[in-house]
């Protein structure tokens, strides 16, 4: 089994994607599963968590009622505004809902966030609380200056599980370690925090090489271990620079100083301490296929989602 816990999807036709403007002309399209899996080839037992792109409430709705119809998603990482006064109200309407019992996690787009400070404003702790009580995980989307802020805020929420997304995007393309080396760190000694080996080859740009990355997946094993760390491919955004199976070699080769169950973990079971709402049905034992490697017989996108409200125990 293979769970890849950062896949996106959307459709330029009906919403806006603005961001798109300063992205590889590639990126400016329609992507959806049907395009995942021609790309990935899922096997079976094979999974993905869904993960939003817009600060829109529309687009998590629209993405749970994507993800009932499909035995592929495991989960949906959504949107909601965490300083809204009905954010639990608004929680309870998702969960509630159609595909609600895929809603895994919720994730603002704290990167674009002028406030270095954002995630401890009071009414995001306020939002941030709601969220733990709904048993929800929080995807951190921040950079190296909103490490601090992010280490005070796993700190201060320590019964709300944190995912942080594409290791903070550090500096690789510099080579720059120093800082971002000190805050991952600290932010490592929080237990309620896992961390995604996912996003590096967009972070580190055209030519990138797997020494260059090498660094950094280091740093990552040594402060997280190899229990929470989780693989992302961050899907469609890396096949700006890579293809699908360049970005799963990349992390097998980079985590190359875990052992072989360690391995199977990140790839596999460890996602289900980052979202442990996650949905997976007929999963394959831990062990049974190498990392990454995909099985004959794909889920298909349009497949139906059985055993649905059976917890599992961006860019």
């Amino acid at each position: 089994m293979r769970c890849d816990t950062h896949v996106h999807v959307w459709d330029c036709a009906t919403r806006d994607h603005s961001w798109l403007a300063a992205e590889d002309p590639s990126l400016r399209r329609r992507f959806d599963l049907e395009d995942y899996v021609g790309d990935a080839h899922p096997g079976a037992d094979d999974r993905v968590v869904l993960v939003q792109v817009l600060a829109d409430l529309d687009e998590t709705v629209e993405t749970l009622e994507s993800a009932r119809r499909s035995a592929l998603v495991a989960g949906v990482v959504g949107w909601v505004d965490l300083e809204a006064p009905d954010v639990e109200e608004c929680l309870d309407r998702l969960l509630a809902g159609p595909g609600g019992d895929a809603l895994v996690g919720l994730r603002h787009l704290v990167q674009s966030e002028p406030d270095p400070a954002w995630l401890v404003r009071p009414t995001v702790l306020r939002g941030l609380r709601a969220l733990g009580r709904a048993g929800l995980s929080y995807d951190l989307l921040v950079r190296p200056p909103q490490l601090e802020a992010a280490i005070d805020v796993v700190g201060r929420l320590a019964d709300l599980q944190f995912v942080l997304d594409h290791a903070a995007k550090p500096d690789i393309a510099t080579g720059a370690t120093g800082e971002w080396q000190r805050r991952i760190a600290e932010l490592a000694r929080h237990e309620n925090v896992v961390c995604k080996v996912s996003g590096l080859v967009s972070v580190a740009g055209p030519g990138w090489t797997v020494e260059q990355v090498r660094p950094y997946v280091e740093r990552l094993v040594e402060a997280f271990g190899p229990d929470r760390l989780v693989f992302g491919s961050d899907w469609p955004v890396c096949t700006a620079e890579a293809s699908f199976d360049e970005v799963v070699e990349l992390a097998v080769t980079t985590l190359g100083s875990l052992s072989p169950a360690e391995l199977d973990a990140v790839f596999s079971s460890n996602a289900l301490r980052a979202y442990p709402r996650c949905v997976v049905q007929g999963s394959a034992q831990p062990g049974s296929a190498q990392p990454g490697s995909a099985q004959t017989g794909s889920a298909q996108p349009g497949s139906a989602r059985s055993g649905s409200g059976t917890p599992a125990s961006g860019t």
